[in-house]
């Protein structure tokens, strides 16, 4: 088969509530794209059994391979079977292999099963039954109406193991794939969406193979390309190809691929140049150490925050001088420079990165929410200050200082 055309869909109410995040489908889309399988849709539907119907009716429709997880379980609002035979009409039965299997781990670990148990057993007839090495619940495998209907349980941990161990193998020997489709990530910082898509105008109009998709997230933006072709060495080269010309427009701007954000960038840089770093802290409230100390191995390179919220913190825990917030203010160029001097010299490391400003929701010495003053101090004592005045929320803006303070230690450090 060439050309496949899967879809997933995800079974339960939780998922609508956000109660989970449903990280299963992005998953499985990443494994059949480095089998060359195309997903066109992806669903969510609740635990209810006429809307469970009408999705996997018109996923039969237009798929022709279609991966649902979840709604296999024991009870009652575990509706996944009962929707697919009502709409196909194959008949469900027990599998043998799969009972004995759950009464030989209900009577190792000493607990009764109890009758709806048995349901996690049930398959559709002529199904190929899928070993749950992890888990009780099987997967299962139906060819029904020229398309191919995957069904695993909903527990991440027991899809990716069916997923590998069973499915995937199986759709190599079923599915005579051609193609490989290979994506790369570009992360780009300092340059907004719509400058980057007005420089790459042209490359992003005329895009074929690879295509080149925008990805905005807080204070970056990233391009996926995504390449098809026969083998991964051509896809590779195809990819490549596209962004020596990418680089040619913005490549300035380029930090980092795939999964390498901001943080882990910027400690990597720390780490080449054998530099350690001391963050102090006001409207901030330690959240840049946070992101700083999610890094592995980051003792290397901090050496430690200061949070120091109140005026009477800035004197007394980094000892700025009282006559220089009488004269200037806590929220203003002079102490954000004052904070990263003296915090780099208390904690003796090579540099010194401050934050003050405002939050919000109020304003604060006369300056306007969203205020904000960040300052560096480097290995040579010299200060680099900016002033922002950032919209949103007080959670978007500690968020948006957070992120422009990596922004300008990368451009500081690639130097």
């Amino acid at each position: 088969m060439t050309d496949v055309k899967a879809e997933l869909i995800s079974v339960g109410t939780e998922l609508l509530l956000g109660q989970i995040v449903n990280t299963n489908a992005a998953w499985i889309s990443e494994q059949l794209a480095d089998k060359g399988i195309s997903v066109y849709y992806h669903s969510v539907v609740g635990d209810n059994f006429n809307r469970l119907a009408d999705v996997f009716r018109e996923a039969g429709k237009r798929s022709d391979l279609v991966f649902i997880t979840g709604g296999l379980g024991p009870t009652e609002d575990d509706l996944t079977r009962e929707a697919f035979q009502h709409i196909s009409g194959v008949q469900i039965e027990a599998d043998q292999g799969t009972l004995d299997k759950m009464e030989a781990f209900f009577a190792k670990n000493n607990r009764t099963m109890t009758p709806n148990n048995r349901k996690q057993a049930q398959v559709f007839e002529g199904s190929k039954v899928l070993h749950n090495s992890v888990g009780i619940a099987p997967g299962i495998i139906v060819d029904y109406n020229k398309t191919i209907w995957v069904f695993m349980p909903g527990v991440p941990r027991e899809m990716k193991a069916i997923m590998t161990e069973e499915v995937l193998p199986y759709l190599k020997d079923t599915l005579a794939l051609e193609a490989v489709i290979k994506s790369r990530m570009l992360r780009f910082i300092g340059i907004g969406e719509s400058q980057l898509e007005y420089n790459l105008r042209d490359l992003i109009s005329n895009q074929t193979n690879p295509t080149i998709a925008p990805l905005a997230s807080e204070g970056e933006v990233a391009l996926r390309l995504t390449a098809k072709a026969e083998s991964y060495q051509e896809a590779e080269q195809l990819i490549e190809q596209t962004e020596v010309k990418i680089k040619k427009q913005v490549g300035q701007y380029l930090y980092a691929y795939d999964n390498v954000h901001i943080e882990k960038k910027v400690f990597e840089l720390l780490k080449q140049n054998h530099l350690t770093i001391a963050s102090a802290e006001s409207l901030t409230g330690g959240a840049f150490a946070s992101k700083v100390v999610d890094q592995g191995g980051v003792s290397a390179i901090f050496n430690g925050a200061a949070v120091v919220y109140h005026p009477f913190s800035k004197t007394s825990a980094l000892r700025i001088d009282d006559e220089l917030i009488t004269t200037y203010g806590t929220i203003s160029k002079e102490c954000a420079e004052s904070m990263a001097r003296q915090v780099k010299k208390i904690y003796q490391s090579k540099l010194g990165i401050s934050f003050t400003g405002v939050a919000g929701p109020d304003e604060l010495e006369n300056q306007p929410v969203g205020t904000v003053y960040i300052s560096i101090c480097d290995q040579n004592d010299q200060l680099f200050t900016e002033r922002y005045q950032f919209n949103g929320d007080r959670q978007e803006i500690r968020n948006r200082a957070v992120k422009k303070a990596f922004e300008l230690l990368f451009y500081l450090l690639k130097k």
